[in-house]
């Protein structure tokens, strides 16, 4: 069999998915795969694909006839298309109408709507999974959702991120440079919490501002800093601003491990999660995790961070406050987190993994061609 070529389609890319396509094409091309990325110029400015010896090519996020053109003529003469999420899907089916290549499709997140969206949602997740010969997803109610919208092949599939960049502390391991981060932000002798995000309703930051109300009495009072952008980003900055909230609302970076390595405590109130990059970020390096017990959240942190409902301010509220006067429990959550991510999938098994889905699919190609 010829050498395998994959062409991987990100839309926007979230961080999570932006950097899986970054480790997958990067462990692709070491096993001998040609990869060619296609996605927005921007996407490669931050990941640069073409380091580790893939072929990029700039396709607009967008579907009309020129974007779907030019994803069409990127996808000739692969064996294997793999869209990363469902906008991506969409334009890729598009782009492969009336072609034998096969498309396989990672349904990285949920989406909600509401309304007139809520049904546009549900046609471009039927689209997404009937287009494809195989939907892989990170957690068992995602692919039940696959199947639902018509997957002929939905599959779970391991799905892990690549470790953040270290954080240099400073010189002689004295902590400089995080004392000089929690200096800049305000926080020098008060608990740093941090949450990090699209801001978007559904990750729940409207909740995360509710249950500040709640612990601004503690003394000494605890900032929040959120790292994100989104359409929410000016409502929450008014609100911070009219109710005096201890919060401070900072740009995301390309490296939300450094706020990381400065925080008391992690915070992800989200009303659905994967496998949260901002969480395994967290327990990697041992910072004690208050999430939603939502999604694949539950199995991805194990008994290594406190869970509280979703929406729930009060539940959040206490569960930070807890641990806030409770130095013995964060210490142990630390050490639980970092044991719970030892035992996660490795790169190694996402790429072994998805290489072995290629294989399958290509091979009856292969072998129809050689007849």
């Amino acid at each position: 069999m010829s050498q395998l070529r994959t062409v991987q389609v990100l839309g926007g890319g979230s961080a999570g998915s932006s950097a899986h396509v970054g480790s997958l094409a990067a462990g692709l091309v070491a096993r001998g795969v040609r990869v060619t990325v296609c996605a927005p110029q921007a996407v490669d400015r931050a990941h640069d694909f073409t380091a580790a010896g893939s072929q990029f090519l700039p396709v607009p996020r967008r579907s009309d006839p020129a974007a779907v053109a030019a994803l069409r003529a990127a996808c000739t003469g692969a064996d294997v298309v793999h869209a990363h999420g469902l906008h991506a899907a969409a334009r890729t089916a598009l782009a492969l109408s009336g072609r034998s290549v096969p498309l396989v499709v990672t349904w990285h997140t949920r989406r909600y709507a509401e309304g007139a969206r809520r049904q546009i949602l549900h046609l471009l997740e039927r689209r997404a999974a009937r287009a494809a010969a195989v939907v892989l997803a990170p957690t068992s109610d995602l692919v039940d959702l696959a199947r639902e919208r018509g997957a002929r092949d939905a599959r779970l599939a391991p799905l892990t991120v690549p470790p953040p960049r270290a954080v240099n502390p400073g010189p002689a391991g004295n902590g400089i440079g995080v004392d000089k981060l929690r200096a800049e932000l305000g926080a020098v002798e008060r608990p740093l919490l941090v949450a990090a995000g699209n801001l978007v309703p559904q990750h729940g930051f409207t909740t995360l501002l509710d249950a500040a109300r709640l612990w601004r009495d503690l003394d000494p009072e605890p900032l929040l800093v959120v790292a994100g952008e989104g359409r929410e980003r000016d409502a929450l900055r008014r609100r911070i601003r009219n109710e005096e909230l201890p919060v401070s609302l900072v740009d995301p970076g390309d490296e939300p491990g450094e706020l990381l390595a400065a925080a008391d405590l992690a915070l992800l109130p989200s009303r659905w999660e994967g496998r949260s990059r901002f969480a395994q970020e967290a327990l990697r390096a041992g910072v004690p995790l208050v999430a939603t017990a939502v999604g694949g959240t539950p199995e991805l942190v194990g008994g290594a961070a406190e869970l509280v409902p979703y929406g729930d301010a009060e539940a959040l509220a206490r569960a930070v406050v807890r641990l806030i006067e409770e130095p013995a429990e964060r210490a142990r959550l630390a050490g639980a987190g970092r044991a719970q991510a030892a035992g996660w999938p490795t790169e190694d098994d996402t790429i072994a993994h998805v290489l072995s889905v290629y294989d399958e699919l290509a091979q009856p190609l292969a072998a129809g061609r050689d007849r």
